[in-house]
């Protein structure tokens, strides 16, 4: 029991602390690949609604 304690209240091994930081790491490089998935779906939705609304304004112009 007061073994539990004392690794509870000492501070971490660089070993631990530098595997925490590879999680963090991790889990933040996860986010921005995430990230970068949907800019890149974004900037492709955007282009098609450019493409779409430039038809359809060309169409409305030769109509009128």
């Amino acid at each position: 029991m007061i073994q539990v304690f004392k690794q509870w209240i000492s501070p971490p091994s660089p070993l631990e602390m530098a595997a925490r930081e590879m999680i963090k790491a991790q889990r933040e490089k996860l986010e921005a690949e995430s990230a970068r998935e949907y800019a890149a779906a974004m900037v492709m939705y955007h282009d098609a609604r450019i493409a779409r609304l430039y038809d359809r304004l060309h169409e409305l112009k030769e109509q009128a």
